[in-house]
């Protein structure tokens, strides 16, 4: 717990400085992404949030992410951070993020203590741009995925996703289009795109702590 507590306080530490940004963005962005010249957010784009949930169990620092139900949909079928688009009620997209996580694998507001925040991140397929907040829990949280949302939560510990060998790149066929791609074997599953992206900026993050 010891050791939790002190990460947790290098980590909010170092989020109220500079970010890497596009820099750890591009590390796990496909080949598309980077060779042509990408849309800019317009007045069509959604805000949304996602967030990024540390607490510690059996001795670990872990954090959570979901598996999308399969849907005709942008992001069907795929690994993700909690999260969805600002509502009117938002205050803000820390409000979003918590309200999204709420709703999504019911984690409770009120036991989160947000550390700070990414880089905003455009994903031009559906036209979100996307705020990934941080935050923490001071013991593992009981999950309770929506199943319209959610087909299941999947738990990672931070040792498993620094571990370097969880990198790779591959040739996938997203709806009929061919995309070379890096990407995250976490747990058997492809994390890549801007989930990806996210995650590489988190680890760029964590290993400037020292």
């Amino acid at each position: 717990m010891i050791e939790f507590n002190i990460f947790i306080e290098k980590l909010k530490t170092r989020l109220g400085e500079p970010l890497p940004g596009n820099i750890a963005h591009d590390l796990m962005a496909s080949e598309s992404r980077l060779k042509l010249k990408m849309p800019t957010p317009n007045e069509r784009t959604r805000e949304s949030a996602v967030l990024i949930l540390f607490y510690p169990s059996k001795n670990q620092i872990f954090l959570p992410l979901i598996l999308r139900p399969q849907y005709d949909g942008v992001h069907g079928g795929q690994m993700a951070f909690p999260g969805g688009r600002a509502e009117k009620e938002d205050e803000n997209l820390i409000r979003t993020a918590l309200r999204e996580a709420q709703e999504e694998i019911g984690v409770r507001v009120s036991d989160v203590k947000v550390l700070g925040e990414l880089t905003k991140l455009y994903i031009p397929p559906s036209n979100f741009y996307v705020q990934p907040v941080v935050g923490c829990m001071p013991h593992k949280p009981d999950f309770y995925p929506d199943p319209r949302e959610v087909d299941k939560v999947i738990e990672i510990s931070l040792d498993e996703i620094k571990n370097p060998v969880i990198i790779g790149r591959k040739t996938l066929f997203v709806r009929g289009v061919e995309i070379d791609t890096p990407f995250y074997n976490i747990k058997e599953t492809t994390v890549w795109g801007a989930t990806a992206m996210m995650i590489s900026e988190l680890l760029t993050v964590i290993e400037s702590l020292g």
